[in-house]
């Protein structure tokens, strides 16, 4: 079994195979936190990038959002070469780094009317071109899921997984789901997710099944999570509960009641949104959620630990 990830070093997570990251996640034990950042707009710190900074806070793994991989830019890193954007992000933080791709049904555009401010660009959407390129950028893992408006479907997602896996195999660790409706109505609230769907994402070759966080989106309980929690172990596969409502811009009390919840369903890995005001969370959030679901001795570890051992 891989050294679990709670304890691995930066060396030992730039070494990591899809399926290695995933297996040390498991053996994590619901303390891995994940933060989404986007890199496209003002970093909150001027000249450091927001990875860098929630990195700083205690994130263990980064998502970077709207991340174009035919045009990379995160304000904010040094001038590196486009391909090696990733790598770079990589470098400074020692984490382990993934981008969101956006999946849409095939041969079909999206069903909704897209808000400008997401509006799909061709180098985020989840084809296995854009897949394989950010694959050779050096990402760790891919989230197929969906931004506001953008019109994902659980349809879209299962098909792209199936392709993924696939072409791709385990040398990338895939996470699908959706941590709010995405712009389609008839899957929103409960219908963002249910049984179902996590069995058509488990079949079609997710390592990990994103789901919305207890309290974030209306109707969703701690128990219905915990629900879906037990059936993806079930089928042998982990969960993320994701905060994708700007809530990671709430008080630091409203956190750290989402984090025991979250906590209490099961889930394997928990997510912090982008959206703190725009970026990424608000760094006491990020602070403040690692302690609840890990305490300080783990969340100052991760926060101490030098890039370059």
């Amino acid at each position: 079994m891989s050294k679990r990830y709670l304890d691995c070093t930066a060396s030992e997570i730039q070494r990591m195979t899809g399926r290695e990251l995933a297996e040390s996640i498991a053996g994590s034990e619901g303390r891995v936190l994940v933060c989404e950042t986007i890199g496209s707009v003002r970093p909150m710190l001027g000249d450091v990038t927001n990875a860098e900074f929630a990195s700083a806070m205690g994130a263990d793994m980064l998502i970077l959002n709207l991340f174009d991989v035919n045009a990379p830019v995160i304000q904010g890193l040094p001038d590196v070469s486009r391909e090696d954007t990733i790598r770079e992000v990589k470098r400074l933080t020692g984490r382990a780094v993934g981008i969101n791709l956006e999946p849409l049904e095939p041969d079909a555009a999206s069903a909704v009317e897209t808000n400008g401010e997401w509006n799909l660009t061709s180098g985020r959407a989840a084809t296995v071109a854009n897949a394989r390129k950010a694959i050779e950028m050096g990402v760790d893992f891919i989230v197929l899921t969906g931004n506001p408006g953008v019109g994902v479907t659980n349809v879209a997602i299962t098909h792209t997984l199936r392709k993924f896996r696939e072409e791709f195999g385990d040398r990338i660790m895939l996470i699908a789901g959706k941590m709010h409706a995405a712009g389609i109505l008839a899957e929103s609230g409960e219908n963002i997710i249910g049984e179902n769907d996590v069995s058509a994402f488990a079949e079609a070759g997710a390592d990990v099944i994103l789901m919305p966080a207890p309290g974030t989106v209306p109707g969703i309980t701690m128990e219905y999570i915990r629900m879906l929690v037990s059936c993806a172990h079930r089928l042998g596969k982990m969960t993320m509960t994701a905060i994708g409502t700007s809530q990671e811009g709430a008080d630091t009390s409203t956190i750290r009641e989402i984090a025991l919840m979250c906590k209490m369903t099961g889930t394997d890995l928990h997510h912090l949104g982008d959206s703190g005001y725009v970026g990424m969370a608000l760094p006491e959030n990020i602070l403040e959620y690692g302690k609840a679901i890990r305490g300080v001795r783990h969340t100052y570890h991760r926060m101490a630990s030098s890039v370059n051992r």
